[in-house]
């Protein structure tokens, strides 16, 4: 093999890369960070319960409670009340069940369900259309699903030690997010 010598101050270039080369590198590529799954009952006690035990069917781990960050008279909430349910999932999982609900929305979002930083949400009004069992002594939930999206190299932004910032072309925008999701699921944005 031999190896090519550039002096250093050779007027020599190297050409720059056709958006379908730069497509083709692994890091540009958008996955699923996390999918967070949000039942909001607005109360504490029984319903609460029973929303986390449809989370937890249906994510199969065990759900966290939100709790109210300020008292609400009219709605009869008081502060650090529980009145949410929320799981994080990750992986196959989320990709599975992103599926789900979005099957169940006909895999259609508006324009305004995609935010700037290029993840995007909806909700669904039963939780009984993504194939659970319907049980008369738990009822009927809505829940809200919300996709982060995120390329490799994230962790560049987050991590403790030598922490940077995502360059500008490395983060996904709304625009990217929207692509995605079109190319991804066959999706349609109205």
């Amino acid at each position: 093999t031999t190896t090519l010598f550039f002096p250093p101050h050779s007027h020599f270039t190297m050409p720059s890369k056709t958006p379908q080369e730069r497509k083709a590198n692994p890091m540009r590529e958008i996955k699923i960070e996390k999918l967070c799954l949000n039942i909001a009952c607005g109360e504490s006690g029984d319903v609460l319960t029973k929303a986390s035990r449809v989370l937890e069917s249906l994510s199969g781990q065990e759900p966290v409670f939100s709790e109210a960050r300020l008292t609400i008279r009219s709605f009869g909430i008081r502060r650090n009340d529980k009145i949410a349910v929320h799981a994080t999932v990750r992986g196959d999982k989320a990709n599975e069940l992103l599926r789900r609900a979005l099957r169940v929305k006909d895999f259609e979002l508006k324009e305004k369900c995609f935010s700037k930083t290029g993840n995007f949400g909806f909700g669904i009004q039963e939780h009984i259309d993504l194939g659970l069992k319907y049980d008369p002594s738990v009822g009927i939930f809505g829940m809200d699903f919300y996709v982060v999206l995120g390329r490799r190299g994230g962790r560049v932004a987050r991590r403790k030690r030598c922490q940077s910032k995502v360059g500008a072309s490395h983060r996904v925008t709304k625009e990217d997010a929207k692509k995605w999701f079109m190319s991804e699921f066959d999706g349609i944005i109205m």
